[in-house]
């Protein structure tokens, strides 16, 4: 495909209308060979959508195909081993990205750069914990109704039971294995895990000026709570370098205001580091995590 073409892809693509005189007097070309170019468009599978009349014109149709990647081979490179990690993420919003750049683009590439992906396959690998029947199909919607600041209608499913939620995502993120939406649901933001999300459905009741996922994960925690100190070993902040809530630990010790309805997930996050870190303050905390292991040691001397 040469230049021009790949121009006129960016130019109809951005909406506008554009009839194919004011294209030919664009690129200094003729009509009839702008109709040839926009034939072959066509023949590819990009969506143009003519207008007819004195008004009439071309434009490109929702869910548009757009422009092919001019990439160099080691940018080719670097896309194939993206997508090796990606694969690795279960339910990625907008998954299908996976398996066309991974057949399609890969299938117009020159053989020898086909060989070298082969290659490469041989020498490099990921691993990613892989959840047990914990789907969350509904990642997709989720991000689609955070971005446009919609309103997503859902069944949760919670350990109290089941129950009908209306809730404005403020986005999605990925950790340890599971999706998770912070979404407003009556004037406070909660956070969903998005595997227990059933019948989600994106409505059309919206609420402009809510924050994105940066911002909300960027303002200070305004929840009623209480300051946390922990004591890391070394090896235990290593290991917490790793973990996005104790990235802050400094000299081997951890500082931070944690919500009084949190405390209950940071006890049992705690008891994983076993002998690695121990709980400072709040004595509240400690009886937590003391409890615990009571009940961890008590299946083994029972």
């Amino acid at each position: 495909m040469n230049e021009r073409r790949i121009a006129m892809m960016q130019i109809i693509d951005s909406r506008k209308k554009f009839t194919a005189r004011e294209l030919a007097e664009r690129f200094g070309v003729s009509v009839r060979t702008i109709q040839r170019d926009l034939d072959y468009l066509q023949q590819i599978g990009f969506p143009l959508y003519t207008e007819q009349g004195p008004h009439g014109g071309y434009r490109a149709l929702p869910n548009r195909i757009l422009p092919p990647l001019q990439l160099n081979q080691t940018e080719a490179l670097g896309l194939f081993l993206s997508l090796q990690v990606l694969e690795k993420i279960s339910d990625f919003p907008f998954s299908a990205v996976r398996s066309h750049l991974s057949a399609q683009y890969y299938a117009s590439l020159p053989q020898d750069i086909q060989d070298t992906i082969d290659r490469m396959h041989n020498y490099i690998a990921f691993y990613q914990q892989q959840r047990v029947e914990k789907y969350a199909p509904y990642t997709t919607e989720i991000l689609q109704a955070a971005m446009e600041q919609r309103a997503l209608a859902f069944q949760y499913q919670s350990k109290s039971g089941s129950r009908q939620v209306y809730a404005f995502p403020v986005g999605l993120y990925y950790e340890n294995g599971f999706w998770y939406m912070p979404a407003l649901h009556k004037e406070r933001i909660l956070l969903y895990r998005a595997d227990r999300i059933q019948n989600a459905s994106i409505t059309e009741e919206m609420m402009p000026g809510l924050p994105s996922l940066k911002e909300w994960l960027a303002s200070e925690e305004q929840r009623e709570g209480e300051e946390v100190k922990l004591q890391f070993t070394e090896q235990g902040a290593r290991i917490a370098q790793d973990d996005r809530l104790f990235q802050a630990v400094k000299n081997q010790v951890w500082r931070g205001h944690v919500p009084y309805e949190e405390m209950s997930f940071l006890a049992r996050k705690l008891v994983q580091y076993g002998p690695e870190v121990k709980v400072i303050a709040p004595a509240s905390l400690q009886e937590q995590v003391v409890g615990l292991l009571r009940q961890s040691l008590e299946q083994y001397i029972s």
